[in-house]
């Protein structure tokens, strides 16, 4: 089996991405007045002051930069999540420009990489994932620009929702569909992406509309009546789908004057992004970490605290502060008991297989 060619700083990255995911989720909650760690800290305060750049553009970019540096197997494209995650160790140190910048530099550099997939296979699917690339880039010019009226934040959503769409629409590709079905889906992410440019209505629009199309096109409406794994994963996208539908209508809402804008962002990067991530993690995790897991129905606990404390924090509103940042601390926990799922899923397969 060809192994994919990884550069000698590939042992940096997984350090550089689970910091900035830490770092992120303790400057959230950070946000919300709780104390996780030395609020007099410097990185405590830039933590809470770059939590959607670290959350986004540090943690999730190098992630998905990774994933498509280890499947086109070429040195160079390793350098995309690395310069990410040397981003969010900048705003950690609160060089805020020189992160800003190294964001950019990262974003370019995958830009590139994409070109290379497009090279290599040109398909609608291929084309998204670009599309959510030059997103990427986008707002980190936003961010590091800081021009008024240039809010990074959609465009950044704009990259996780273009590649989960690229990814579930190859997914879906050999499922029977009308012609009309998928440019339907075209239209719908032309319309966030006027909307990120030019209207938070039409983003919040587009985003419920997506969320429509993948409710009722999506393969998970099958594997769902599955059993194992592939019922894990359906449960964990059906919910997403469920909690973009919410982003989206509250994205319109916040734009009203209604104080939604935690559910629009967290309904958004929480509720349907980490869905993602725990429903793709048990088949991504071995193929870009070579790491095997053992799949068991403990999987459950993490996704159902995950749901159950977002509840909690979005129903609980501005008007309940303690519950809210009861919440937000759920919201944590729920990551971090996803991350020892992993661990123990990874250590009873090694057992397992140690014992044949």
């Amino acid at each position: 089996m060809h192994r994919p060619r990884r550069p000698r700083f590939f042992p940096l990255l997984p350090p550089l991405i689970l910091l900035a995911l830490l770092a992120g989720s303790i400057g959230g909650l950070a946000r919300l007045g709780l104390q996780v760690a030395d609020a007099g800290s410097p990185w405590v305060g830039s933590a809470a002051a770059q939590h959607g750049a670290l959350m986004i553009s540090a943690f999730l970019g190098s992630v998905i930069a990774l994933e498509r540096a280890v499947a086109l197997k070429q040195g160079w494209t390793f350098a995309a999540p690395l310069l990410a995650g040397a981003g969010g160790l900048a705003l950690l140190a609160g060089r805020a420009a020189l992160g800003a910048w190294l964001g950019v530099a990262a974003a370019g550099l995958f830009v590139g990489v994409n070109a290379l997939v497009l090279r290599r296979q040109l398909l609608p699917h291929t084309l998204l994932l670009m599309a959510g690339a030059l997103c990427w880039l986008l707002g980190n010019l936003a961010f590091a620009l800081r021009l008024a009226g240039f809010d990074p934040l959609p465009w950044w959503f704009a990259l996780l929702v273009l590649t989960i769409a690229a990814e579930r629409l190859e997914m879906t590709r050999l499922m029977r569909r009308r012609p009309a079905a998928e440019w339907s889906l075209y239209a719908v992410l032309a319309l966030l992406l006027g909307g990120a440019a030019l209207s938070p209505v039409l983003y919040g629009a587009a985003l419920t509309l997506l969320a429509a199309w993948l409710l009722r096109h999506d393969i998970a409406r099958r594997t769902v009546h599955a059993e194992g794994l592939s019922r894990y994963m359906a449960v964990c996208l059906l919910g997403g789908y469920g909690w973009l539908a919410v982003a989206g209508l509250a994205w319109v809402a916040t734009t009203l004057g209604w104080p939604a804008r935690d559910a629009a962002l967290h309904g958004l990067g929480l509720g349907f992004v980490f869905s993602m991530v725990m429903g793709h993690a048990p088949v991504i995790l071995p193929a870009v970490a070579g790491i095997k897991l053992l799949y068991g129905p403990w999987f459950y606990a993490p996704l159902a605290l995950l749901h159950a404390s977002l509840l909690l924090r979005l129903g609980a509103g501005p008007a309940e502060p303690e519950l809210r940042a009861l919440g937000a601390a759920l919201n944590a926990a729920a990551l971090a008991l996803f991350a020892l799922t992993l661990i123990a899923a990874a250590l009873l397969w090694r057992a397992r297989k140690e014992n044949r």
